[in-house]
């Protein structure tokens, strides 16, 4: 089964909250209530959604916390079955 590479979350969150809406990184994470500089390393990828930014995302652009949660939760099942070798990893049940 081929498994699809999901976007980071900060890539889904410019795409389809602050571009269509027309605001700057600036004016997102002043609404936000983090620095211009939190929200640029998670919009670029340097960083995840954490619980707390859920919360806030969720707020802000009418949401779930759950649905930032899962995404980030997505994206990071997808790195690890790239990087992680299961071939020694034994069955026990």
């Amino acid at each position: 089964m081929k498994m699809h590479n999901p976007e980071h979350p900060g890539e889904i969150l410019k795409e389809l909250y602050i571009k269509p809406l027309n605001i700057t990184i600036t004016e997102a994470a002043k609404a936000l209530g983090v620095t211009r500089n939190t929200l640029s390393e998670l919009i670029n990828g340097h960083s995840g959604i954490s619980t707390e930014m859920a919360l806030r995302l969720s707020k802000t652009f009418n949401t779930t916390p759950e649905l930032w949660l899962n995404m980030q939760q997505n994206f990071n099942l997808s790195k690890a079955r790239k990087k992680v070798r299961l071939s020694r990893v034994k069955v026990l049940v």
